[in-house]
């Protein structure tokens, strides 16, 4: 039977909502999806993890089934989750962010250093500018399920981010997990490395030929590799 249950929630003056998997006696872990997608990317990795956690994926701001805003920016995602666990009443958690998420994850942890157990970014683009992006053009190509205007708000930030971000890397006291996706992934793995390099306790994975989409193209790749991160609490 799928425990997942789907839920409602004010955050910063805007609705968003949520799916939970698990029991709610378990210690919680909270996953970010990456840019267009939403918090049912991550069904398939919940379900894995509900015999042993409370797994609460967020529709992020603009995507799935929460409110399209009138701004969008990491610092307000990071945010967004900071009243995410709040409300909750959520004083220490696991977290897991796929590429935009992950980058959310990131800034999270820099902010607040005492409230993340366990930290596991996948194959997020590193917050060092890199690559310049183009801009993306107006409006979407094709129809897509989410704001098309986070594109180019996000895409502006990753051109030219807060050098802080990279900066306090160094402060991330969580153990933290680095998952990547190899050559065949558009985000260079060398910069993954840069950054765990930074992390004081960070390991890097590297799951050869999964692409950007680890958790989707090597499912059980990825589950072993995040679960032997995860198990010793």
């Amino acid at each position: 039977m799928d425990s997942t249950r789907e839920g409602g929630i004010e955050l910063n003056g805007a609705e968003f909502r949520y799916r939970e998997t698990g029991d709610r006696s378990c210690p919680a872990l909270i996953v970010l999806h990456g840019l267009g997608e939403d918090a049912r990317d991550w069904d398939e990795v919940a379900r894995a993890f509900s015999d042993c956690y409370r797994v609460l994926a967020l529709d992020q701001r603009g995507h799935g089934q929460s409110e399209h805003t009138n701004e969008y920016s990491f610092e307000l995602m990071r945010d967004d989750l900071q009243e995410f666990v709040d409300v909750l009443g959520l004083e220490r958690f696991a977290l897991m962010g796929h590429s935009m998420g992950g980058l959310v994850a990131l800034l999270f942890a820099e902010e607040w250093l005492e409230r993340v157990e366990r930290l596991v970014i996948e194959d997020a683009a590193p917050p060092a500018g890199g690559p310049h992006r183009p801009e993306p053009p107006t409006e979407p190509p094709e129809p897509v399920p989410f704001d098309w205007r986070v594109v180019a708000s996000i895409r502006r930030q990753l051109n030219d981010p807060d050098p802080a971000w990279w900066d306090r890397l160094p402060e991330i006291a969580a153990p933290t997990l680095v998952v990547g996706g190899g050559s065949t992934s558009h985000i260079p793995q060398e910069e993954l490395e840069a950054l765990g390099g930074l992390i004081p306790r960070c390991r890097l994975v590297t799951i050869e030929g999964a692409g950007h989409e680890v958790h989707s193209a090597r499912l059980e790749q990825f589950l072993a590799a995040v679960e032997g991160f995860l198990a010793p609490r």
